[in-house]
């Protein structure tokens, strides 16, 4: 299995998951409540599943494969500037950006297949 592939998965299983639990989770809630985005909470969970599902898709069909990874990157870079404007740790703020660092590099390698 190729590298790439291998990637997509791990990105597309790990926003599956977390866009589920932003979702029904209590903690994820009090995160939002936290960051004074509670009225974010349920599209940001929604951009996830749909942007994990994309990845997927992307795997045999390239244009999911750009808006997904491109569009997650965005989110995610999004939410590094969210904790840092909040002053989390770096331990609470480098998964948001290395998750955006990847999604970009999905993102390059994908155009670059093409």
């Amino acid at each position: 299995m190729r590298a790439l592939t291998v990637l997509t998965c791990a990105s597309a299983a790990a926003f599956l998951i977390y866009g589920v639990l932003g979702l029904t989770t209590q903690s994820v809630t009090k995160d939002f409540e936290r960051f004074g985005l509670q009225h974010l909470r349920v599209l940001t969970g929604v951009l996830e599943i749909l942007g994990g599902l994309s990845l997927l898709v992307g795997l045999k069909w390239l244009p999911a494969l750009w808006i997904g990874s491109g569009g997650l990157s965005l989110l995610m870079f999004i939410a590094f500037a969210v904790r840092v404007r909040m002053r989390d740790s770096l331990a609470e703020s480098l998964p948001s950006l290395a998750f955006a660092f990847l999604n970009l590099y999905i993102l390059i390698r994908a155009i670059q297949h093409d």
